[in-house]
């Protein structure tokens, strides 16, 4: 298809059957009365109701659905980075699929990718219809990943998001990564991030699937973002600093203690008996590991392929 889409939507779904047909057609409405040219990426993660023929169903009467199904349940970073893999347009919307998302606001968030200029618009429910389990930790999250990222968004967990189609098909999504697009995104060298407040809308079908493991995943995901953003391209210049900083410092302790039990103390206790010199041979050893640690994550981070192999069972093209 040639690149004059103006829209992509990229739609991750899990078990939705019925909202489907209801969004879809929400979708269309809002497309046609803008005038869009636009194509819609189902994306089913595994789910084990019947969300896939429905979806096939509603591409039977509509040559905008493109959609793919998944052997199994990969999670939603790896459903964003298919679905990114395959869109087209200049502008690519990524939205969830249990209409909690309203597509009314992707005309807004159209415009200021297009005529802003912005790279990535991310949504902002100021006003949600959540139960509390769920806020105070989104508010901690998104707390520690303003102070680390260095980007001021009130809510990064939000599914609607608008990207220039250069941010899409230039960050790369595994793990739950998805909820840190826009710092990879700015770590990739798109600056212009901005947000914009949406209608969240309550749950109106099935359950949600947040889970207890978020609360784990989410920071040490936000890490490794931080992390790979930072010293993804040079590990060594982490692990090498620390390592040789570590290590001359052990180094120095220990030469400081055969210097004085040699030549000026001659009668102090040995070596073996004293705590410096335990933490000075501990801080070489752990400097060493620390410099090979740096030394096999450059030699990986030269040679790795891509690790995004999802097995899909069924694609609607």
């Amino acid at each position: 298809m040639a690149h004059h889409l103006n829209l992509s939507i990229v739609i991750p779904l899990f078990n939705e059957e019925e909202s489907l047909p209801e969004l879809f057609s929400w979708i269309q409405r809002v497309m046609v009365a803008n005038d869009y040219s636009f194509e819609v990426i189902f994306i089913d993660d595994g789910s084990k109701d019947s969300s896939w023929s429905v979806v096939e169903s509603i591409s039977k009467d509509n040559k905008e659905v493109k959609a793919i199904k998944f052997q199994r349940n990969y999670g939603k970073s790896a459903a964003l980075q298919k679905g990114f893999e395959m869109a087209q347009g200049s502008v690519v919307i990524t939205m969830d699929a249990d209409l909690q998302d309203s597509p009314d606001e992707i005309p807004a968030l159209f415009e200021m990718i297009i005529k802003d200029d912005f790279d990535v618009v991310s949504g902002w429910k100021k006003k949600r219809y959540d139960p509390i389990s769920k806020t105070i930790p989104t508010k901690l999250y998104n707390w520690a990943a303003r102070k680390l990222t260095g980007i001021y968004l009130h809510d990064f967990n939000c599914g609607l998001k608008a990207y220039k189609l250069a941010v899409v098909k230039s960050v790369e999504l595994y793990g739950d990564m998805h909820r840190y697009i826009p710092p990879l995104a700015k770590y990739a060298g798109f600056n212009k991030i901005t947000e914009k407040v949406v209608e969240h809308r309550p749950r109106k079908y099935g359950t949600t699937k947040f889970g207890l493991n978020r609360f784990l995943n989410g920071p040490l995901d936000l890490m490794s973002v931080v992390f790979m953003g930072k010293f993804g391209k040079k590990p060594m210049h982490f692990f090498g600093a620390l390592g040789t900083l570590m290590f001359f410092i052990g180094f120095g302790v220990f030469f400081f203690l055969g210097v004085q039990k040699l030549f000026f103390n001659t009668e102090a206790r040995l070596l073996a008996q004293r705590t410096e010199f335990f933490i000075a041979l501990t801080a070489m050893v752990m400097g060493t590991q620390f410099f090979l640690a740096g030394f096999l994550a450059e030699l990986s981070s030269r040679s790795s392929s891509s690790r995004n192999v999802y097995l899909i069972e069924k694609e609607i093209k």
